[in-house]
């Protein structure tokens, strides 16, 4: 649905920003990278305001936001770690799967790097395990570009 109302939003708004509000533990990478590519695919500027936690996959979408337009409330939470998954059956099977998680991790790596500015050798570093930020430290780190006080 997230989709389907930017693709709306990006052809009824003539231009307007669309504003992309995130308070989420994360959840399936394919569903955050269809989104992703959509935000990167409107014309129009997608600004993304983390309000509460953005998680794993949420952390991507906030950081995927137009330059300048990256926002979170000043108690929100941000985590990036690397990609999780669980698999079972065959060896050769196992192999398969764990080569694409692998892929994945490192797909979802450049993403960041190149919204965060991080060299990829931070990314990776820092998403080894679980790293979380306030919204200060995501400020920094190039996550948001501000946070938003009354």
């Amino acid at each position: 649905i997230i989709i389907a109302q930017f693709l709306f939003l990006d052809a009824e708004g003539k231009g307007k920003d669309i504003k992309f509000y995130i308070n989420t533990p994360g959840g399936s990478v394919t569903a955050g990278m269809a989104i992703y590519d959509t935000m990167q695919y409107v014309k129009s500027d997608v600004s993304t305001i983390c309000v509460g936690i953005a998680a794993s996959m949420g952390a991507v979408l906030l950081a995927a936001g137009a330059r300048g337009k990256r926002f979170s409330l000043p108690n929100s939470e941000i985590l990036i770690h690397q990609v999780m998954g669980g698999f079972e059956g065959q060896a050769s099977d196992i192999k398969i799967h764990s080569e694409h998680i692998l892929r994945i991790r490192e797909k979802l790596n450049k993403i960041l790097a190149k919204h965060t500015g991080q060299p990829i050798s931070t990314i990776e570093k820092d998403t080894d395990r679980d790293h979380f930020m306030s919204a200060d430290e995501a400020v920094k780190y190039g996550i948001v570009d501000k946070v938003i006080i009354k």
